[in-house]
C-alpha cells in the first residue's frame, strides 16, 4: 500500500507543479487554491508512503516520478522540446525508479511503544 500512496503523491506532484504555473504567481485565486490544496494532499500521501518505504528510496521516487511526469506533460501538452537525449534521460529516470523498486525490501512499521 506505501508504494501506491508514493505513485499517488508522484503523479499529484505533477498536478501542483503545473498548478503552479497556471495560478500565475498565485494571482489567480481558483487554481492558486487548488494548486495549495493538491501541495498538502501530495505530502499527505508522500508521508503515509514513510511508514513503510526507507526514506532515500521514497524521496528519490517521489521527486523522480515528479520530474518525470513533469517533463512529459510539457513536453506532450505544452510544446516543449522533446529531443533524443531529453526523451532518453526521462526513460533513464523512470528506469532507475523501477530498479529502486525491484531492490526495495519494505520496513516494519515502527509502533509508538518501540521508540
Amino acid at each position: 500500500m506505501a508504494w501506491l500512496y508514493l505513485v499517488l503523491a508522484g503523479i499529484t506532484e505533477v498536478v501542483w507543479v503545473i498548478g503552479l504555473k497556471y495560478s500565475e504567481g498565485f494571482t489567480r485565486p481558483l487554481i492558486s487554491i487548488l494548486t495549495i490544496l493538491m501541495i498538502i494532499v501530495n505530502f499527505w500521501l508522500f508521508s503515509k508512503s514513510l511508514k513503510t518505504v526507507p526514506i532515500g528510496t521514497a524521496y528519490a521516487v517521489f521527486t523522480g516520478l515528479g520530474a518525470a511526469g513533469t517533463a512529459v506533460i510539457g513536453m506532450i501538452f505544452m510544446g516543449e522540446s522533446a529531443g533524443f537525449l531529453k526523451v532518453f534521460f526521462i526513460l533513464l529516470m523512470i528506469g532507475a525508479i523501477i530498479g529502486l523498486k525491484l531492490t526495495d525490501k519494505e520496513e516494519e512499521p515502527q509502533s509508538d511503544s518501540s521508540r
